[in-house]
């Protein structure tokens, strides 16, 4: 039986490069080996956007089509919106019925997000208790992988946790699933700040050529370097750590970093270099793209038959949970 992985993306606005080096270039690999559901987490938007919702349907389908033109194929992935498939929020609520709260207050991106979000009342029940969706999401698939980074590994740990504390009352019931850890550089914003989209500090997946260059004139670089003449630093500047993730051309990004290290080229070469190659990868993006955005009833379509899918295997689940509960009438 081919392994299942399962994978989601919370639709808050528009997808940039750090969503294309940290998910989808592996959702794309993924799908080759692996039985991979990938969804659109839009109940999870709601933990920090509950109070505007306006935009969310247009970021279901603006975020799709991103994943479809970056690689995700809907003949080999399953694609689908976590609202479409109502189980998830039974087996949430089973969960909340079973698990401690201190188990959910010691998440180490609880606090943090409160302290970070200062403007967004967070005291909410859903933001506590999002561990607890994020678990059945993957549960309920019966997920044997889920792709994570070395800093979210605490939270698979935490539903891994769940799980176990769920079969000792319960019974044996789900798959208890294991971290797929997925190394890939950790993009900077072009301040050099984190990269987010409130900072405005991001390159969309969907911006024009023309606007990759103009945002890449306006990076960040080595501060003290006021002349091209003066030896500047490479390790840690958002110039480099772009090239070295989007620059195949790999003498030509030594030789900037060496004549860079010794004062022999002046950042304007150095970020040309930067939007050519950005814009050479993007390019295969735009066109699947445009071909989208000419038929959005079918990115629609897609959602949806992704969606009925993944519902017939979360109700086969959710059977299997009532049985083991004693709640099946």
């Amino acid at each position: 039986m081919t392994k299942r992985v399962v994978s989601g993306m919370r639709p808050t606005g528009k997808l940039h490069l750090g969503h294309l080096v940290g998910a989808l270039r592996n959702w794309t690999e993924l799908q080759a080996q692996y039985d991979c559901f990938y969804f659109a987490a839009d109940w999870h938007a709601l933990t920090t956007d509950y109070a505007d919702t306006s935009r969310l349907q247009s970021y279901v389908i603006d975020n799709v089509m991103d994943w479809i033109a970056a690689g995700v194929d809907p003949e080999r992935a399953t694609i689908f919106v976590q609202s479409l498939v109502p189980e998830h929020a039974e087996l949430h609520l089973l969960l909340s019925m079973m698990i401690p709260i201190p188990w959910l207050e010691r998440v180490p991106t609880y606090k943090e997000q409160q302290d970070q979000l200062t403007e967004k009342d967070l005291t909410t029940y859903g933001f506590l208790g999002y561990p607890l969706l994020q678990t059945a999401d993957v549960i309920i698939y019966d997920a044997h992988f889920v792709p994570v980074g070395e800093d979210q590994v605490p939270h698979l740990e935490l539903s891994r946790e769940i799980v176990r504390r769920v079969h000792h009352m319960h019974g044996s019931i789900f798959v208890e699933p294991q971290a797929l850890l997925t190394n890939f550089p950790r993009l900077p914003g072009l301040d050099n700040r984190k990269m987010s989209k409130s900072y405005q500090n991001t390159i969309d997946l969907s911006d024009s050529a023309a606007d990759v260059e103009t945002k890449v004139r306006a990076m960040y670089t080595d501060p003290k370097r006021v002349r091209a003449d003066i030896p500047g630093t490479v390790e840690g500047n958002p110039v480099f750590v772009y090239h070295d993730a989007f620059n195949p051309d790999r003498d030509e990004v030594e030789d900037l970093k060496t004549r860079y290290r010794e004062g022999r080229v002046g950042d304007v070469e150095v970020k040309k270099k930067l939007s050519k190659a950005l814009n050479t990868a993007l390019e295969p993006l735009r066109e699947r793209r445009s071909v989208l955005e000419a038929h959005p009833e079918r990115v629609r379509e897609i959602i949806h038959e992704g969606s009925r899918k993944a519902r017939a295997v979360a109700v086969q689940t959710m059977q299997r949970v009532r049985d083991a509960l004693h709640l099946a009438y």
